[in-house]
């Protein structure tokens, strides 16, 4: 395979968002890709892993408004300096979230009008998205005892509760009935049940591509 493609992960805390990443990695790889950079958001260069230190710090007070912005910030530096690059040299870009979260966390989440963060994507990224979104669909409460059970503490956004992560989830299943690139995986499942779904979803995506 010589052409690029941009596949994200998307999915609430605690879904399981690195063992897909891993398995997607896997199934690239047996049908012969091996050029495949890895991102994730916010972060990926050096102004967005700044930017994602203060998005993520529990001290940290940030209006919607300034949140929704950095978030944007963030991206359009790493999809420019970073994503599209690897595109256009025939590399095969796998994301850990991009621009369906801002849809799901500002605007599900914060209650932000969804119509204006869209409006946002075509004015910085244009119609630039990924060419599949893995989307990990989990039950917030079981999400977040994963989480917990890590031993790591919960960062800005985990500690929100559980009605602000219903409405995130309720955002990104919306979104998916909408979209045909997203597909849905009930993270939920066993380890196998998941990984295999996963398999599924890459491989027929990549037959899609000829």
């Amino acid at each position: 395979m010589t052409a690029g493609s941009f596949i994200v992960v998307e999915g609430l805390e605690g879904s399981g968002k690195s063992t897909c990443i891993s398995t997607i990695s896997t199934v690239l790889k047996s049908n012969g890709v091996e050029d495949i950079v890895f991102t994730r958001e916010p972060g990926g260069t050096s102004l967005a892993e700044k930017l994602r230190s203060i998005l993520l710090d529990p001290g940290e007070k940030i209006t919607p408004e300034a949140e929704l912005l950095m978030m944007y910030a963030s991206r359009v530096q790493l999809v420019n300096t970073v994503i599209r690059p690897a595109l256009d040299r025939g590399s095969f870009v796998v994301g850990d979230r991009h621009d369906l979260s801002s849809v799901a966390y500002q605007g599900g989440g914060r209650s932000m009008d969804i119509q204006m963060i869209k409006n946002i994507r075509r004015s910085v990224l244009g119609d630039f998205r990924p060419d599949l979104t893995v989307l990990l669909d989990i039950d917030p409460l079981v999400g977040l005892s994963r989480v917990d059970s890590r031993g790591a503490g919960r960062d800005r956004f985990e500690q929100e509760k559980k009605d602000f992560f219903q409405r995130v989830r309720d955002t990104y299943l919306n979104e998916a009935a909408l979209d045909s690139t997203i597909k849905v995986i009930d993270a939920s499942r066993s380890l196998e049940d998941v990984t295999l779904n996963i398999k599924h979803a890459v491989e027929e995506f990549l037959c899609s591509r000829g």
